[in-house]
């Protein structure tokens, strides 16, 4: 059995508590990424999304100066690096989420997003399965 830990995603950009929403979009758009995750001294406080920018922020007509802590989400679902990649896709169609933060010691060690599943030999099912049960929700959208 394989573990997150073979196929996360280990060189993770995060923000602080302290940056802004601006500051969170252009790292956004330098990265080519949807999500950021919001940590203090390695610990993972939160996730950013793409969609929280929109909802949390432009829509509420929030300044671009707004803390991430604002409008961030921080009741996240995390994983292990020692989860099953199975148990993991099983969690992510549960939850309906995109990208699972791995947490060990309470410190951001790596995230798994969809694509890693997908691209991973062996979990294309786990994939398309976690995929065709995830639409955004109204409570956890990461």
């Amino acid at each position: 059995m394989e573990h997150l830990r073979d196929i996360m995603t280990t060189s993770v950009e995060f923000c602080t508590p302290v940056d802004n929403v601006y500051e969170v979009a252009v790292k956004m758009k330098d990265l080519n990424v949807g999500a950021i995750p919001i940590c203090e001294e390695e610990r993972l406080l939160g996730m950013i999304t793409d969609r929280d920018i929109v909802i949390r922020g432009v829509a509420e007509k929030r300044p671009n100066s707004t803390q991430v802590t604002d409008i961030m989400t921080d009741n996240l679902i995390t994983a292990t690096p020692d989860m099953s990649i199975d148990d993991a896709a099983n969690l992510m169609a549960d939850k309906q989420i995109r990208r699972l933060p791995i947490v060990e010691n309470n410190k951001l060690v790596g995230i798994v997003a969809l694509k890693d599943l997908a691209v991973h030999r062996g979990t294309i099912d786990e994939a398309g399965y976690a995929l065709s049960e995830i639409s955004e929700s109204q409570e956890v959208h990461h």
